[in-house]
């Protein structure tokens, strides 16, 4: 038997989430437990998602910060990720919202559709074909409808250690420039839009020197 490579001692994705669940919302954008970040993200998704009520689908939802957020604006939320204990906890955070979490893959949701907007923060990057699920995405939405990515790019190509298997083959790993997305996303929608975000310190909770930004698009 051959001696394991780095890559073969490093957990499941599923598994790295799973990990990541007990300190996840110590970051500032992650909890949104910071009354000005929260009040930031808020104010965006207002701008972002259609009037409410309208049905949101929050794709990696981490742990339903973005969505709460999304529900008390007044939208209806169904949540997926692909961690057991990332859907666990954004159950809770949401408890007594109109909002269903479900244990799945973001990249292919098993949902009905059609959807009034398809909402995903920082996912494109964790996954193994982000062309494919772009177009899935997009054919969930209702006409008109909008898909809201909130995405970056943090790491230069190259400079990415892999976090989990399989991470390495992943074409998106370390983000990805928005003229890429521009690039990926523009044959799929009627119309774009690009907002950066990289000066909005408030978002992070700190300063940032990397490119972050979201893209909306409407079908």
């Amino acid at each position: 038997m051959s001696e394991p490579t780095h890559t073969d001692e490093l957990p499941s994705v599923r598994d790295f989430w799973e990990g990541q669940v007990p300190r996840y919302d110590e970051d500032v954008d992650h909890g949104l437990t910071d009354p000005a970040a929260r009040a930031a993200w808020a104010a965006h998704l207002h701008t972002w998602l259609p009037a409410p009520p309208a049905s949101v689908l929050d794709l990696g939802c981490g742990t339903g910060s973005l969505s709460l957020l999304a529900l008390e604006a007044g939208h209806r939320v169904h949540g997926v990720d692909l961690s057991p204990a990332m859907v666990a906890a954004a159950t809770s955070k949401c408890a007594g919202h109109d909002a269903t979490f479900t244990v799945g893959d973001a990249a292919d949701p098993q949902v009905d559709g059609p959807v009034d907007a398809v909402l995903a923060r920082h996912l494109l990057w964790t996954l193994p074909d982000p062309h494919a699920a772009l177009a899935r995405w997009v054919g969930l939405l209702r006409p008109g409808g909008r898909l809201v990515l909130v995405e970056g790019r943090w790491w230069p190509a190259g400079a990415v250690t892999p976090y989990a298997r399989g991470a390495e083959t992943m074409p998106w790993q370390g983000g990805v420039r928005a003229e890429d997305l521009v690039a990926a996303l523009d044959p799929l929608v009627d119309r774009l839009e690009v907002v950066c975000l990289s000066s909005e310190s408030v978002l992070w909770g700190r300063d940032v020197d990397d490119e972050r930004y979201a893209v909306i698009g409407v079908a």
